[in-house]
């Protein structure tokens, strides 16, 4: 959709919405991202200036999995009254009307994502401090009351369903001959899998490129619920402590990390009291799926599928992440 007709949409949509019949978009532009497609814009009503983001699913594709933008929906609302930094839902639909496809908006929040070059400036205070905001924050998110976003967001399908799902990526993977170690940390992840875990609202991506802070350091919001699902609530944990783990990754990828998966863990236990016991494998289960998800992208990109250069520069990390998954899972 081009700009100036999503801007025509957007104007009829809030005037509707807000009953202000000379509401007018001000300022759009394309938002951040590669799972959907986001807009940030400004619009005046009332005579006041209002900042929006709008999420809409990509053109042509089924409205399923990520481009399900009413899971991301399910899962904000189940947030209500948890505490957890957010920004809330103020519509959402499939009432194609307005854009031909289903849409949610969202006030802008102020703040920005964790990048490398703003971790490097951090004082090691400062780093923790964050770290343990997040932690709370995914806690929060693992008490939330999920039984009614299930209905739309699905159950847990299982282990064994987490770790063969992945299969079919790895068999299209590039360079598959960096996925050597695949096979048998497959066979690990599923002989050594939980037996039980409590399962819960999981965010699927929670990591720090999807956590917004103010400039003094507040979380102000989780965002990019895109993987959003049902599961167990440790695989969050999981994932971030193998991104945070230096062991995880070739040397001198690690530079400026934020704390690393001994202190998130702790961070995350003094906010949940959850029993961390099963931890190990869902880092080595993040860690296998980072890799054969790697491989994969770099085959859409490497065929020009999705032109995506920054998995070039992870090609080094499939082996690495594999050979700290065998380590995790041989002791």
């Amino acid at each position: 959709m081009e700009l100036a007709e999503l801007r025509e949409r957007l104007t009829r949509f809030l005037r509707a919405h807000l009953d202000d019949p000379a509401a007018e978009v001000t300022y759009l532009e394309p938002g951040p991202g590669h799972a959907g497609f986001s807009y940030l814009f400004d619009a005046i009503a009332g005579g006041e200036t209002r900042r929006y983001f709008l999420r809409l699913p990509p053109p042509n594709v089924r409205w399923e999995g990520t481009a399900d933008v009413l899971r991301q929906v399910a899962a904000l609302r189940a947030l209500r009254g948890t505490g957890v930094p957010h920004a809330p839902v103020l519509w959402a639909g499939d009432d194609l009307q307005w854009f031909d496809r289903p849409y949610f908006i969202q006030p802008r929040v102020a703040g920005d994502v964790l990048r490398p070059a703003e971790i490097a400036r951090l004082t090691p205070a400062e780093r923790r401090d964050r770290a343990r905001q997040a932690m709370a924050a995914l806690a929060g998110i693992h008490r939330a009351d999920w039984q009614e976003a299930a209905g739309y967001l699905g159950p847990f399908w299982g282990f064994e369903t987490d770790v063969t799902r992945w299969d079919r990526f790895a068999e299209r993977a590039a360079e598959p001959e960096r996925l050597a170690l695949q096979p048998e940390v497959r066979r690990l992840l599923l002989a050594q899998a939980p037996t039980d875990a409590r399962l819960g609202l999981c965010h699927g991506d929670f990591q720090w490129a999807n956590l917004m802070y103010t400039p003094d350091g507040r979380l102000a919001a989780v965002i990019d619920w895109e993987l959003t699902g049902i599961g167990p609530v440790l695989s969050d944990l999981g994932w971030i402590c193998f991104f945070n783990d230096p062991q995880a990754w070739p040397p001198g990828e690690a530079a400026a990390r934020m704390p690393g998966p001994e202190d998130l863990a702790a961070f995350y236990r003094e906010a949940s009291g959850e029993d961390l016991g099963a931890l190990r494998w869902f880092q080595a289960l993040a860690a296998y799926k980072f890799a054969v998800i790697t491989g994969f992208n770099l085959m859409l990109h490497r065929r020009g599928k999705r032109v995506d250069p920054h998995w070039e520069e992870r090609v080094p990390g499939m082996e690495t992440n594999l050979a700290y998954a065998h380590a995790l899972l041989t002791g």
